[in-house]
């Protein structure tokens, strides 16, 4: 009997040891992580040197839209090395289209990162301070494009394990393409970058400030504003500016058609429905003296609804036929750009949570109210089903709050392999999920 508690015993003392934390953890450390999870954050967490390098590399080189040549070629060299397949170049000009097969039959899934920047000038003293005079990456498409090439260097070491494809866009003129030409989401789409082969869905990360590094926000359903952009010609009589029964003042005229287009908002659409009308600029008159004969007036028009969108700009060509009339005057308005509501299909999104939270925590997965800036990612959304996050980059501790499209906006880097782990898992898991959909 004693013989036997001893051997008991023994057996004790052997499994705590093989079982205790330290062993555990020699165990997870010596060897390949057990789970895919895992080997994507390890993988994800090894790059980490490479994505600042390369986030660095891309802020010091900023271009304008449709001007990424130098951008779309880093990309294009990346995505080659890595032996992805079918690597289309000069997709609408500098946009770059590739597609990643797994070994293992299944649907296809998109992700797409913009690579354009803004015309702003960078004001932060960093060693990574833009190079191009005028020109800043202030909207964190350089964090978006190394986030994705980090994805396809995270997912092209696994695709023995993959059941399916994923197809990568990098996409320019996000911003919108200068005046005359084409260019962003709809050039992209218009050129084939949803086609052969098309995905089933599409995702897309976006960086935001107001949220912390290691957090994600979204939104299920509407997330960023229908955008359109305007222009008003108002009409009147010139004359001198001490005889002006004698003509008819624009700029009287163009003052009560800004006034009376807030009055839409207020008092003609339901004000539980968003909706921005803003006049930007007002250009009219030659001399002091002289009673203006024209104005002309640009703005933006913002909305959740497409709806509301539809009515409003109804409601604002009423109301500028009415006042420009009532003093004589006449009035041209022009929609010259647009963007749809970002709407993300709320089953996808409800489908895709469980995998942010399993990676970043349910305390880090947040859900935010919409935006009213917009973005061209809604026109793909047109086309597959959508689901458009937030990347959190900003830290309160460095002092990086800066908002987007400011000369002192700035990224906490840490953000840099967190978007790469999230978004690998959510490819990882929604080519699982759907892998025997017909």
């Amino acid at each position: 009997m004693k013989r036997k508690l001893k051997i008991l015993a023994a057996l004790l003392v052997f499994s705590l040891a093989l079982f205790s934390p330290a062993r555990l953890t020699t165990r997870a450390t010596a060897g390949a992580p057990a789970t895919r999870d895992e080997r994507v954050a390890a993988a994800a967490e090894a790059m980490r040197p490479q994505l600042v390098a390369q986030r660095r590399d891309f802020h010091m080189h900023p271009e304008l839209s449709n001007r990424e040549e130098r951008t779309g070629r880093v990309v294009a060299e990346r995505l080659g090395a890595l032996g992805l397949e079918d690597v289309r170049v000069n997709v609408a000009r500098h946009g770059v289209v590739a597609v990643l097969k797994g070994a293992k039959p299944g649907p296809v899934v998109a992700v797409r990162a913009d690579m354009d920047a803004l015309p702003i000038q960078e004001v932060n003293d960093v060693p990574y301070k833009s190079q191009t005079p005028g020109v800043k990456h202030a909207c964190g498409h350089d964090v978006h494009t190394t986030i994705e090439l980090g994805v396809a260097e995270v997912l092209s070491k696994m695709r023995g394990e993959m059941s399916g494809s994923v197809k990568f866009i990098f996409q320019p003129a996000e911003e919108g393409a200068p005046t005359g030409e084409e260019g962003g989401a709809t050039l992209m789409i218009k050129e084939g970058a949803l086609d052969n082969p098309r995905p089933r869905a599409i995702f897309g990360l976006h960086t935001e400030p107001n949220v912390q590094a290691g957090q994600i926000g979204y939104h299920s359903g509407p997330a960023m504003a229908s955008s359109d952009t305007f222009s008003i010609v108002v009409r009147g009589k010139g004359s001198h500016g001490a005889q002006p029964q004698l003509g008819v003042d624009s700029v009287v005229v163009a003052s009560q058609c800004v006034l009376a287009l807030q009055n839409i908002r207020s008092r003609r659409i339901d004000p539980l429905e968003p909706l921005v009308i803003t006049v930007g600029t007002i250009q009219g008159g030659t001399r002091f003296n002289v009673i203006a004969g024209e104005v002309k007036m640009t703005g933006t028009m913002r909305t959740l609804n497409d709806q509301v969108r539809e009515r409003a700009i109804v409601l604002m060509r009423e109301t500028l036929q009415n006042v420009t009339a009532a003093y004589g005057a006449t009035y041209e308005l022009n929609l010259e750009g647009s963007n749809p509501v970002t709407y993300n299909e709320p089953s996808l999104v409800a489908e895709t949570l469980p995998t942010i939270r399993r990676v970043v925590g349910e305390k880090n997965t947040l859900t935010l109210k919409p935006f009213m800036p917009a973005e061209d990612f809604s026109y793909y959304q047109k086309v597959v089903p959508g689901f458009y996050y937030f990347l959190g980059v900003g830290n309160r501790a460095k002092g990086i709050t800066a908002g987007w499209h400011t000369a002192d906006f700035d990224v906490d880097e840490e953000s840099l392999v967190v978007g790469v782990k999230v978004m690998s898992n959510v490819l990882l898991d929604y080519l699982d999920r759907h892998k025997n959909d017909r």
